[in-house]
């Protein structure tokens, strides 16, 4: 039987592909080549985005979850003067106004508005669900939604390139922050709108655009596997804990273990002594319980 593969790709996704159409290529590559077929990401880029799509292989799609909690950086071209339906160059022009006389000394002044902990209001398109259906088929059905703000934290925004009426954004923010938001919202903030003309994600965690590989190349390798980030590396920002054979055997069977750390964090990551990730436990005050199990895949 074909080895069963488990870890994560950084795949630097080209503009006018889909996270899923992604994936859908990483799965066909992962079943002609080995057993596996579970092919999942980590937090969707939309398709006009490039840069860090992180891309889940094997029992690394249970962990998604987990590398999508950590923190993006963002190189973002926002366009003044001129608002789309969707936020960004693919939607539709719904205003224009004159921007000219916007300088890049008001624009530093509002963004002070947007850093730190606020409220988002997501775009109705997007994939953020409603009674059940997804804002952007709400929107396609012309059907008038109220989007609920949510919680975002944006660490810094600073302005890296001055180009009017565009200028490109070093953004670093927590997970669920849409950019295209935040390029409507400065506009209106300036009072002449604004949308996304380009998106590239630089950062997301451990992984970076410049340690990306290209589609095509991991398309085309005859060992794509070399592309494989262990658990291990990829969640590196989680506390983890080294166990023992004993510990090992315990966990195996589903059974507690003692909680020798003075830890408050919820999770943590258990591995074995060869660096395999045998588990995500639970902290039970006094013990350990097994919230995810790993067991080592067979060849």
């Amino acid at each position: 039987m074909p080895e069963q593969v488990m870890g994560f790709l950084n795949v630097n996704k080209p503009s006018g592909l889909t996270s899923f159409d992604v994936v859908a290529r990483v799965r066909r590559l992962s079943v002609q080549t080995t057993a596996t077929k579970k092919v999942g990401h980590a937090g969707t880029l939309d398709p006009m985005a490039t840069g860090v799509l992180v891309v889940c292989v094997g029992q690394a799609t249970r962990l998604s979850s987990y590398a999508m909690k950590s923190k993006k950086e963002y190189r973002a071209t926002v366009h003044l003067g001129i608002e789309t339906d969707t936020y960004d160059a693919e939607g539709k022009t719904v205003a224009t106004t004159d921007s000219s006389h916007i300088t890049q000394e008001q624009v530093e002044s509002v963004l002070g508005d947007f850093r730190g902990a606020i409220q988002q209001l997501p775009p109705m398109y997007s994939a953020i669900k409603k009674d059940g259906k997804k804002l952007y088929e709400l929107a396609r059905q012309g059907k008038a939604i109220d989007v609920e703000a949510r919680p975002v934290t944006l660490y810094s925004i600073d302005i890296v390139v001055w180009d009017a009426p565009q200028f490109i954004l070093h953004v670093k923010c927590s997970p669920g922050t849409y950019i295209r938001s935040l390029a409507h919202d400065i506009g209106q903030k300036l009072g002449v709108g604004a949308h996304l003309a380009a998106l590239e994600r630089t950062r997301s965690g451990g992984f970076h655009v410049e340690n990306a590989v290209e589609l095509d190349t991991l398309l085309a390798s005859e060992d794509w596997q070399q592309y494989l980030i262990s658990p291990k590396v990829a969640l590196s920002n989680w506390q983890s804990i080294q166990l023992s054979d004993e510990q090992v055997n315990e966990l195996q069977v589903g059974r507690f273990i003692a909680n020798e750390t003075n830890t408050e964090e919820p999770y943590i990551m258990a591995y074995m002594p060869d660096g395999h990730l045998l588990a995500i436990l639970e902290n039970r005050g006094k013990l350990w319980k097994p919230h995810k199990v790993f067991l080592p895949t067979k060849s």
